[in-house]
């Protein structure tokens, strides 16, 4: 059985749950499960990663035994959301300095401009198979 793609998101941040809400609602296979970077199984997935950024700055895809982060990884969660998100996808032939750039500027002030929650979300019970503990 194939291990499906994990996304881990900062769960106290407003846009990185409406981004978590974007891929659901455009999911419906199901495909993706979620973690909180604040999570138990967010630290242990990440265990021993090198990460190229600090950890609450960036949203990271695991698939196939691999990470991802940050424009990469947000490139990569299109792909699979289908007709028209995938065609972001063809963004992946920027050159990774200048995609990283854009993104580090709005993970960089992601509270600012869209707020912060108190705690971590609490999925719904007919999401709650989709986020790991």
């Amino acid at each position: 059985m194939e291990i499906p793609p994990v996304i881990v998101f900062d769960g106290v941040c407003n846009l990185c749950n409406g981004f978590v809400d974007f891929v659901i609602a455009r999911d419906p296979a199901a495909r993706f499960r979620f973690a909180s970077l604040q999570s138990d199984a967010a630290r242990r997935l990440l265990n021993g990663v090198p990460l190229g950024s600090p950890p609450g700055d960036s949203v990271f895809l695991i698939e196939h035994g691999h990470v991802f982060q940050r424009s990469e990884a947000a490139l990569r969660i299109a792909r699979r959301l289908g007709a028209p998100w995938r065609f972001f996808y063809s963004l992946i032939v920027v050159p990774r300095p200048i995609r990283d750039w854009i993104y580090d500027v709005v993970a960089r002030n992601r509270y600012r401009w869209f707020g912060k929650r108190p705690v971590c979300r609490v999925p719904t019970p007919d999401l709650r198979r989709r986020f790991l503990d």
